[in-house]
């Protein structure tokens, strides 16, 4: 049974940036494409950002495009959320999920997922 786990979450202001972390344990990492997703109090689990096995493809949702980047080291098993100009409707759980497919485009199914990490951002 794999194991996801982020981190990096806090308070920023407006304007602020943060960098989330996430890792897995009990599958070959490399292998598999990461996404990252987060859910606002209230509201539907929404995407935010994927990225392919290899680090070479990635996908945005709209609403971060230009803002948040997502990245990944396979040497280290950790892929990346970096978050820049962060507004407070960004203000959510976030939580970074393992597609079910090695090798697959990013983005598709997810399998294993984590508890999340809670970034607020202050007017």
């Amino acid at each position: 049974q794999a194991q996801v786990q982020e981190s990096g979450g806090g308070l920023v202001q407006a304007g602020g940036s943060l960098r989330l972390s996430c890792t897995i344990s009990g599958r070959t990492f490399s292998m598999y494409p990461m996404t990252w997703f987060r859910q606002a109090p209230g509201m539907a689990r929404e995407f935010i950002a994927s990225i392919s096995w290899s680090g070479g493809n990635t996908i945005y949702a709209d609403s971060v495009k230009g803002r948040f980047t997502i990245s990944r080291d396979n040497t280290k098993n950790m892929v990346y959320l970096q978050m820049n100009g962060l507004k407070p409707e960004d203000t959510a759980v976030y939580i970074c999920a393992s597609d079910s497919t090695p090798y697959a485009p990013p983005g598709a199914n997810m399998d294993y997922w984590g508890k999340g990490t809670l970034v607020t951002v202050s007017a």
